[in-house]
């Protein structure tokens, strides 16, 4: 449930929290949403004399917990100023999350109207919105973020973006002047700055999106492409280096069925050289009353090398209710070559080696 503060009561909250949401003679609300969810993990194979570890993971377990505000002014025509303002938490150790960042999972001001949204600041990206649909285990512990990190946390620093949906077709797109202002955001963290005088390329970023969706089906598109610059992470160590994703992705509803799949094509032109993979993913969301069944299957091929990586994850939830849940889940990571993914998000795994693990955890959101 959401507790939404209105007009009345604007001005305290503004002066405790320095968000303002007030105008003379306009409908304005600021709401606070959240989302709180931790567990316990146990992972085999975490290093390469194949010792098991079990923990509290720090990035997350079944959604990342975070505690947001939004804040929305009516001012008439069919236009609307807005804001998002949403932190990460770590429940293991109770810290702030994305390297730090008091506002590090969105911090955006916007305008929007029938003919879609402009915002800038701190926000999720096309790559981020493209897969969101058609994932079905989201940015679970065991997922594709262990696979590629930077998928469920596709966000761009200093960027501007453009949001459109007209009569089911869907248009996006990005630009920011520096894409990662961290090196401490966990491993999606990048340092990568930008906005440097006389490099306009270094650490820019463009990512774009156009698809179709609706209540029973969605199929989309998106390009992502960065630029590097000194002390980049990825070896993507001067404005000349890339990395570059292209996605397709959809998702199928069969009664209350979903299923979801897609491919996310990667070159990554880097101080060391040109690497090109594939990954794709498949999974069904099956609900049984109060339950809901997730599986899901990945597979990461990495052109010319045997260093290829699958993954196959199921997940069991039970909603006690719209804001209460428990949940388990199982998964398997199967290293080949000199790969070494781990299985769970953040953690770490014997090169070449394949890891088991399990987990369990509650989740409550407001």
């Amino acid at each position: 449930m959401q507790h939404t503060l209105r007009r009345g009561i604007a001005p305290l909250f503004a002066a405790a929290c320095g968000l303002a949401a007030s105008g003379a003679g306009a409908q304005t609300n600021v709401t606070i949403y959240g989302i709180v969810d931790s567990g316990v993990a146990h992972v085999t194979n975490v290093d390469a004399a194949g010792h098991s570890i079990t923990k509290v993971p720090s990035l997350t377990s079944s959604f990342p917990s975070r505690i947001g505000f939004r804040g929305t002014e009516d001012l008439g025509n069919g236009l609307q100023a807005y804001f998002v303002l949403e932190n990460g938490l770590s429940l293991d150790t109770g810290t702030t999350g994305q390297g730090g960042r008091i506002f590090g999972r969105q911090a955006l001001v916007g305008l929007k109207g029938a003919w879609g949204s402009l915002s800038i600041g701190r926000q999720l990206n096309m790559t981020y919105l493209a897969t969101i649909k058609s994932d079905v285990l989201g940015p679970h512990l065991f997922a594709i973020g262990s696979i590629d990190a930077y998928l469920p946390n596709a966000r761009s620093d200093n960027s501007i973006a453009y949001n459109g949906n007209f009569n089911g077709f869907v248009v996006g797109a990005t630009w920011s002047t520096g894409r990662d202002a961290s090196a401490a955001g966990g491993p999606a963290a990048t340092n990568c700055a930008g906005e440097v005088a006389g490099n306009a390329k270094a650490c820019r970023q463009y990512t774009g999106l156009f698809g179709y969706e609706n209540k029973d089906w969605g199929l989309n598109a998106s390009y992502d492409r960065m630029y590097g610059n000194t002390g980049a992470a990825g070896g993507l160590t001067s404005s000349n280096n890339t990395d570059v994703r292209k996605t397709v992705n959809g998702y199928l509803m069969v009664g209350a069925t979903k299923v979801g799949a897609g491919v996310i094509d990667r070159d990554t032109n880097a101080s060391t050289g040109l690497t090109e993979s594939d990954l794709y993913y498949l999974g069904v969301s099956y609900p049984i009353g109060a339950y809901t069944v997730d599986v899901q299957a990945a597979r990461r091929d990495t052109k010319n090398s045997s260093s290829d990586v699958n993954m196959l994850v199921g997940r069991l939830t039970y909603n006690f209710s719209k804001r209460t849940a428990v949940y388990g889940a199982v998964g398997r990571m199967a290293n080949k070559g000199n790969s070494a993914v781990a299985l769970d998000a953040g953690g770490t795994v014997g090169a070449g080696l394949g890891q088991n693990g399990v987990m369990v955890g509650l989740r409550h959101t407001f």
